[in-house]
């Protein structure tokens, strides 16, 4: 039986239908009748069989359902080796060693504070990433990523953005989550599970989150959180807030599927949210080449009617730029931006990689001298900003915060464990119950399968 959403549904595409036809009347005006039909003229004597069949203007693009397009006379193939064309070029404003680039375009000038502020936070990352990445060598807590080479992406990027708009991060933008205040502290207690972390112990290390600071928390499972950030740039437009989401992500989840359905999702609903690819040429240690052959990922956006820039990911100031110039299209245009940061990660993948196994030593050694983080202390020391004993300071206050953060987290006490299956539901199901008394007695018949520093309660 139809029902009145169905009867309604087919009475507006037949409508549709007839004013797409009567348009097409109105701009093509029928062509003459053919010889031998009533009222039709035959074709002057001697005129060539062509002269009754001359293509009007109207005859040269048709509007079809699915999209407007010219016609052409002979197979017009693009891409792949038909037409190959120059890769899109790469926006940068500092040279290797952090000289200003002459000429470049800096829409967005820094101010000292905000230049000042990067820089600090780039070398408390440093710090951390280097004393963590050490603590899990000792056993202290089990996994751990650093940001070794990628600093200036995250950081560069998290300067432009507004503390309203919602970040959905991948597992190597804790510069993000840290400029916008997560503290040291706060990251060790993550990293160890303890009591005062959020999730109290029921994620892996590096999966921060902060609801305070719109971080939503960082999940294990490749490019799901694409799809999530269109779904709260849609909401963001539908309450007419000014802000965005922002989906952070690398050149390995561009080959999962959810990243070519978040694009297309985005396209469709213009939704302002703001894609920035980590393009750091390693999917652990599937190379690029091994992952695509078209112009790395920022060749994929204008397919999906989607605004795109690539930049230099090593150079924040460059990043800062695109990152406000795409918050500033994304807000006015109400429709998504993707922007293609290349860069290198100059560390392992993380504490269960080593990439020496698949990358030549050389290669880490050429562009670990392109370091990020001392090309912008290059520029910020150009400009009167910086200086040795400023940075001495500034990376001994770090590694005492550090230290005393780790030694903080680890002494703190851990979640009990019946707190494993709590904060689901407002009153337990019965199922739940049932399963938490199965735990109980087999850890009350096998002790040593709980660790020793988890209460038994």
């Amino acid at each position: 039986m139809l029902t009145r959403a169905s009867v309604a549904l087919r009475a507006c595409s037949a409508a549709r239908g007839a004013r797409a036809l009567a348009a097409a009347a109105a701009a093509s005006p029928p062509p003459p009748l053919s010889p031998g039909t009533a009222g039709g003229e035959q074709p002057p004597s001697g005129a060539p069989a062509s002269a009754a069949a001359s293509p009007t203007a109207a005859d040269d693009r048709m509007d079809f359902p699915g999209g407007s397009v010219p016609f052409s006379r002979s197979p017009a193939w693009v891409g792949g080796a038909f037409s190959p064309r120059a890769p899109l070029p790469c926006y940068r404003t500092l040279d290797a060693s952090g000289r200003e680039v002459p000429g470049a375009a800096v829409p967005h000038p820094l101010s000292r504070e905000v230049a000042v502020k990067m820089y600090e936070t780039m070398v408390r990352l440093q710090t951390a990433d280097t004393i963590f990445y050490e603590a899990q060598r000792q056993g202290r807590f089990s996994f751990y990523m650093t940001s070794s080479g990628e600093e200036a992406t995250a950081i560069g990027s998290a300067a432009a953005l507004s503390p309203d708009d919602v970040v959905f991060s991948q597992y190597r933008e804790q510069g993000v989550i840290m400029y916008r205040g997560f503290t040291l502290l706060d990251m060790a207690n993550q990293c160890f599970g303890n009591m005062h972390e959020q999730g109290r112990g029921r994620q892996m290390p590096i999966h921060y989150g902060s609801r305070a600071l719109n971080f939503h928390t960082i999940s294990s499972t490749l490019t799901t959180q694409l799809p999530h950030a269109v779904g709260a740039a849609y909401a963001l437009k539908l309450d007419k807030r000014d802000a965005v989401a922002v989906a952070y992500f690398g050149d390995g989840a561009a080959s999962e599927g959810d990243f070519h359905a978040a694009l297309n999702f985005a396209a469709t609903l213009g939704a302002p949210v703001i894609f920035v690819c980590r393009n750091n040429g390693w999917a652990i240690s599937t190379p690029a080449t091994d992952q695509y052959r078209g112009d790395g990922i920022a060749g994929r956006g204008p397919g999906y009617g989607v605004a795109t820039l690539r930049v230099d990911g090593g150079d924040a100031i460059a990043v800062y730029n695109a990152t406000a110039e795409a918050r500033r299209v994304a807000l006015e245009q109400q429709a998504p931006v993707l922007l293609e940061a290349m860069s290198y990660r100059s560390g392992h993948h993380s504490t269960s990689d080593d990439s020496s196994r698949y990358r030549a030593a050389e290669e880490m050694r050429q562009w670990r001298a392109r370091d990020p983080v001392a090309r912008f202390q290059r520029w910020l020391v150009d400009q009167g900003w910086w200086d040795d004993a400023a940075d001495a300071a500034a990376r001994q206050a770090a590694r005492r915060e550090v230290i005393q953060a780790l030694e903080a987290a680890q002494k703190a006490p851990k979640p009990p464990l019946s707190s494993m299956f709590e904060d689901v539901y407002a009153e337990m199901p019965w199922h739940l119950e049932a399963q938490q008394r199965q735990v109980m007695a087999h850890v009350a018949a096998h002790p040593d399968a709980c660790p020793a520093d988890i209460p038994v309660k």
